[in-house]
């Protein structure tokens, strides 16, 4: 490969590191054309695969800031970039080799950090994004529902409460002022406070009569 191509690979792989998800590195000694075409297929949109020379990938992975990947670098790779779901990836990955030994998982990187071909699988055993969101949409329902629960129990009681105590009021006005309670005592000297003045007003005027009389 000519200087400036080598360089352009470099780039560009160097771009891929730097703008994907996460990167899982394969060694495919063995598969046929065919074999890349339906891995590539089984991939769909969430990842490019493509084969890279170990120099040339090297060169990439130190430029955007990944170190560690050397070891992971010997014999025939190919780089599964991957710019959707991470776990659905990992899944397509694992799930080809299952019937596709010779595709081997050496291991990759994600946020910058170096993986081993373990954590690639337990990556494959994850939920996808959209089953997870939507766990985490059903959660939050179900969360809300119960908050408003929690919020409206009380002030329906309440109602239900005030409602029979008004019901009850109605066929017993005796149930507020509570008959014979401090509430009719204090009625009952007030009304005796009322009364008071009238009898004093009324003795006033039978003196009054009986002293005109005696005139």
């Amino acid at each position: 490969m000519a200087r400036p191509d080598k360089a352009a690979t470099v780039e560009r792989l160097s771009a891929q590191f730097a703008e994907s998800n996460a990167a899982v590195l394969t060694e495919y000694r063995g598969l046929t054309v065919k074999d890349l075409k339906d891995l590539r297929r089984s991939l769909g949109e969430d990842a490019t695969y493509a084969v890279a020379k170990n120099t040339l990938t090297k060169l990439a992975a130190a430029k955007a800031g990944v170190d560690g990947l050397d070891d992971q670098l010997s014999g025939p790779t190919a780089i599964a970039f991957i710019s959707g779901d991470v776990a659905n990836v990992a899944k397509g990955l694992r799930d080809f080799a299952k019937d596709n030994p010779l595709l081997v998982i050496k291991g990759g990187v994600m946020d910058g950090k170096v993986l081993d071909a373990d954590t690639v699988r337990r990556l494959a055993d994850l939920e996808s994004r959209e089953v997870l969101l939507a766990k985490l949409a059903g959660g939050m329902k179900a969360s809300m529902s119960k908050a408003a629960a929690l919020f409206t129990a009380p002030l329906t009681q309440a109602a239900r409460t005030v409602g029979a105590l008004q019901e009850k009021a109605a066929q017993d006005p005796t149930v507020i002022g509570g008959a014979g309670g401090p509430a009719a005592d204090q009625e009952h000297d007030n009304t005796a406070e009322d009364s008071a003045p009238d009898a004093a007003d009324a003795a006033a005027t039978t003196d009054a009569a009986d002293a005109a009389s005696n005139e």
